[in-house]
């Protein structure tokens, strides 16, 4: 049994790495737990080609700005790198090879256990992977027939492997249209849609949106104030040109197909193609059965909180979408989002020392 520990971090991607600066700074006595081998969070495992839709200036963490190009698009390896770097600068204790399989309650604080046998004992938590961890693939009638090749956009990595197929996307946001455009250059493929992509200008008056969300104050409007999250804007961000390669047709544009058949899909009307190729990028839903015996999630298995502060006293949260504002889940906006976890974790802890 380890001693016990003011926070526990779980998870060591942005949202954890923030949170642990600002701990930190606090002075307090935490360890931030990484299921992988690696800091960096989910950011490992997405496709090679991935680049933020927010330029460097506004990609930053908590006092140290992101190198490079302050108006270049940083791409997945650049984001890692720099993730990196920021524990390593501020010597952040990350503990990898942590899985946390079950946070339970231990009198007015928390016992973690991991996939790897080990227990902590910790006043409080920060929950920091986010709330969306499985990816997400529709049921679509006749797809145990197919045999062709299914994968969900969470294992696409290249385009190496799909040159000269018949490759179908499915979805209409930014990484079914990143995806798409990548394979349209060796392959004959369409994004399949339930609505045509929506795609917004990254430049306005000659500068980036961003630019604009941030000085109008969308980026931080406090949304939890009026018991709500921030909205997603549904619209694809055009930072590399996907606009013009879409109304060119590369990839073209389908209205979603209603089933499978052994070689391919049925279209909405009727026609039936042979098909070697269905990527879904569909999404993600909730999975954080750790949390379940602590009683902080609702019947869906989404954590329920308010900007960040679950109705377990002692819990938080960091990097889930729409927590405080439209930037919470972003590299952008989880570290003003750790910082008022983090006031209001210190005040819970001035709270439990005067009833100890």
């Amino acid at each position: 049994m380890n001693a016990e520990l003011d926070t526990i971090v779980i998870g060591g991607g942005q949202a954890g790495l923030a949170s642990g600066y600002h701990l930190q700074k606090k002075g307090l006595r935490f360890l931030i737990m990484e299921a992988s081998d690696e800091v960096g969070g989910s950011w490992p495992l997405y496709y090679d080609s991935l680049k933020l839709f927010s330029p460097a200036r506004f990609s930053s963490l908590p006092h140290l700005k992101f190198p490079g190009d302050p108006n270049g698009y940083p791409r997945r390896d650049e984001v890692i790198q720099y993730l990196k770097y920021y524990q390593e600068k501020f010597q952040l204790p990350v503990r990898i090879n942590q899985r946390v399989t079950l946070v339970e309650k231990d009198g007015d604080g928390f016992m973690v256990r991991t996939m790897a046998g080990d227990t902590f004992r910790s006043k409080t938590i920060i929950n920091a992977t986010g709330s969306f961890h499985t990816p997400y693939t529709p049921a679509i009638p006749g797809q145990e027939s197919f045999q062709g090749h299914i994968l969900h956009s969470s294992e696409y990595r290249n385009s190496e492997p799909f040159i000269n197929q018949r490759v179908l996307v499915v979805g209409r946001g930014n990484s079914a249209v990143q995806i798409g455009v990548e394979l349209a250059e060796v392959s004959h493929t369409s994004l399949a849609v339930l609505r045509p992509v929506q795609f917004m200008k990254s430049m306005l008056l000659g500068q980036d949106l961003h630019f604009w969300v941030k000085t109008i104050g969308f980026d931080s409007f406090p949304f939890w104030r009026f018991g709500k999250t921030a909205p997603s804007s549904g619209s694809v961000i055009d930072s590399g040109g996907y606009k013009e390669k879409v109304l060119a047709g590369k990839p073209d544009q389908q209205p979603m197909f209603t089933s499978f058949y052994d070689e391919g899909v049925f279209w909405a009307n009727g026609t039936k193609e042979a098909v070697d190729t269905v990527i879904f990028a569909t999404g993600y839903r909730p999975c954080l059965p750790y949390l379940q015996a602590i009683g902080a999630l609702n019947t869906e298995g989404r954590p329920v909180h308010q900007a960040g502060i679950s109705l377990v006293p002692g819990l938080y949260y960091v990097g889930l979408e729409g927590q405080r504002s439209f930037a919470s889940a972003t590299l952008r906006g989880v570290g003003t989002d750790a910082q008022f976890v983090v006031k209001k974790l210190l005040h819970h802890l001035k709270i439990r020392s005067v009833h100890s």
